[in-house]
């Protein structure tokens, strides 16, 4: 959407205006589909605030601990925020206060939430001048900076809400996807898996027969969602060719994974690059179970960590003021 302009009554009816959101954290890749499936949780979320500002460009505020870059190129928000204008014929100014309450380098889309939350904010504050695919376009950016990659499995799901599949990045085509009621429970130990180093692990080439089973694994878990069927996604959400390499990164994963499962967890596995793990239940017993167990594990090993239990969260980005 290319040379979008604004007159000078519209610039004045926005000096003072300022939108504040709750920008949520998400799951990518759903164990099996690397890069292409993510969905967003209710819980938790950053709270960012944008206003229009009399300077050009982006200023940033951080109102956390976490001491981000306040430049506008080197943050994820920033840099979103930049492409967006780019695509402005006319230079406007933001300032943008944000409050992380997603830890950078979590594994649920922090870098994400901050990107896509800052551009779904600013385009509320244009008029909604630009669509959700052009959005996603925008807070791509963002991405890049935290991770060297455009990716949009996290992405996607914090601006559309709800389950995603990310069947093209160039061209983008992004495809949401009904899902049944899940809960989901998730433990965050407190050490940091930088997304980046994560994904240097990676094996450039897999064989054949590997290949044949991750998409068989794909096929199934999208299927399974479309037709409510239970059995099929915990039967699908098998990952045979990431979580074997990145799992080495998080204490005792195996462990975890066969103790939520025994608590009745449909499935589960690596939450984006980790070190945060994920599992699906069909109801919230099973996932307060499945919780208990996370905390268990990492309490023995006298390992610090943060747990959730939440469910999809279908409305993305959501405004409160």
């Amino acid at each position: 959407m290319k040379g979008t302009s604004l007159s000078g009554v519209e610039r004045d009816a926005l000096r003072g205006r300022s939108i504040t959101i709750h920008s949520p954290a998400t799951v990518a890749n759903m164990v099996c589909g690397f890069d292409v499936l993510g969905f967003a949780v209710q819980e938790p979320y950053d709270i960012m605030r944008i206003g229009f500002s009399e300077n050009k460009g982006v200023t940033i505020i951080n109102e956390d601990e976490y001491d981000l870059p306040t430049k506008p190129e080197d943050n994820v928000a920033g840099a979103a925020l930049l492409a967006m204008m780019e695509e402005l014929e006319e230079g406007i100014g933001f300032e943008l206060r944000i409050n992380k309450q997603i830890k950078p380098g979590s594994g649920v889309g922090s870098s994400a939430a901050s990107a896509a939350g800052a551009v779904v904010a600013a385009n509320r504050l244009l008029g909604e001048r630009f669509t959700k695919e052009d959005l996603v376009r925008f807070a791509m950016n963002g991405e890049k900076v935290a991770s060297g990659v455009k990716h949009a499995d996290n992405i996607a799901p914090c601006i559309y809400g709800g389950v995603t599949l990310i069947r093209s990045i160039f061209p983008l085509d992004i495809v949401p996807l009904h899902a049944p009621p899940l809960y989901v429970s998730i433990v965050h130990p407190q050490i940091e898996v930088r997304t980046s180093d994560a994904r240097g692990i990676l094996k450039q080439q897999v064989q054949l027969k590997d290949a044949i089973r991750q998409w068989g694994n794909i096929a199934g878990l999208v299927a399974g969602l479309l037709k409510n069927d239970y059995a099929l996604i915990g039967r699908s959400l098998e990952d045979v060719l990431i979580e074997p390499v990145r799992s080495i990164l998080i204490p005792d994963f195996e462990e975890i994974k066969k103790r939520s499962k025994d608590a009745g967890a449909l499935g589960g596995g690596i939450s984006g690059s980790g070190p945060s793990i994920f599992m699906l239940s069909k109801d919230e017993q099973t996932a307060r179970l499945v919780e208990q167990e996370m905390k268990a594990v990492y309490a023995r090993l006298l390992l610090d960590h943060h747990t959730y239990v939440t469910t999809i969260n279908m409305e993305g980005v959501k405004f409160i003021g």
